[in-house]
């Protein structure tokens, strides 16, 4: 979500990709379904490890994994913390979920 939500607040001007340590291969039903309700066509997604993500960013922004999370080399990383919404109920999910697009459009704002 995280993704689709830099390419919604920050356009054409940035450059995002998502992905996991430990890749499912599928991006929840859950959150493609929570993503339409804003609009958002999350199939046109995948789900990818952090084996297929290479470079330097400018920000690199973890989801609370803490120590456990390989290095990935930018100039700006903030660990987010936020609980995994994959089995909260739908109010929760949209929580997460707006919490996240509060903290993209922040991080964007930041970042220019």
């Amino acid at each position: 979500m995280a993704e689709a939500f830099a390419h919604i607040h920050g356009g054409e001007h940035v450059e995002a990709f998502s992905a996991g340590s430990k890749p499912s291969g599928v991006i929840n039903p859950k959150a493609i379904r929570f993503m339409s309700e804003l609009g958002y066509d999350l199939t046109t997604h995948t789900s990818k490890s952090l084996d297929d993500i290479e470079g330097e960013f400018d920000a690199v922004i973890t989801m609370g994994c803490g120590d456990d999370c390989p290095w990935i080399p930018a100039k700006h990383r903030e660990d987010w913390g936020l609980p995994d919404p994959k089995h909260m109920d739908d109010d929760g999910y949209r929580s997460v979920r707006d919490d996240i697009s509060s903290r993209v459009k922040s991080l964007l704002a930041a970042l220019r």
